[in-house]
């Protein structure tokens, strides 16, 4: 019986690792969009990481923003151009798995471009939304913060 019970452990293990493996690939996929979609300068793109709502809230250097429009305008007003917008990198730190439909994120950006090479971290939250991973909570801090 402590064998099967050791087994049964064992089973239960591999199945939540390989679940939570699941989670962080698709949640790093679509950060991986997120960039490939910046460096082409398609903030529009760059979005469809996000949650398409007025909940979603993004807090930065100037203070919370809801709303996915609202987020979106402030990307369009502080990167209004392919040069303004350089060359984006994301380096994850940490994926915690909340639960099945949640994960925390944290890591570093940094863009690169002709004039400076701003940096920062971010934290997000991401939930699984209609079978799809979005950030629902983005904060995010620059070098100049």
């Amino acid at each position: 019986m402590k064998y099967f019970l050791i087994l049964v452990f064992c089973l239960v293990c591999i199945k939540v690792s390989a679940q939570q493996q699941r989670i962080e690939h698709q949640i790093l996929a679509v950060m991986h969009n997120q960039e490939i979609a910046w460096n082409k300068g398609d903030i529009e793109g760059f979005m469809k990481g996000y949650q398409q709502s007025d909940s979603l809230l993004f807090v930065g250097g100037s203070g919370p923003t809801y709303g996915w429009q609202k987020t979106l305008n402030n990307y369009k007003k502080g990167y209004p151009d392919k040069m303004a917008m350089g060359e984006l990198t994301f380096d994850i730190k940490k994926i915690t798995v909340l639960a099945k439909d949640a994960a925390f994120v944290m890591g570093s950006w940094s863009l690169k471009r002709k004039t400076d090479n701003p940096h920062g971290f971010f934290t997000l939250l991401f939930k699984k939304l209609n079978g799809q991973w979005k950030i629902v909570v983005d904060r995010t801090s620059s070098s100049k913060e």
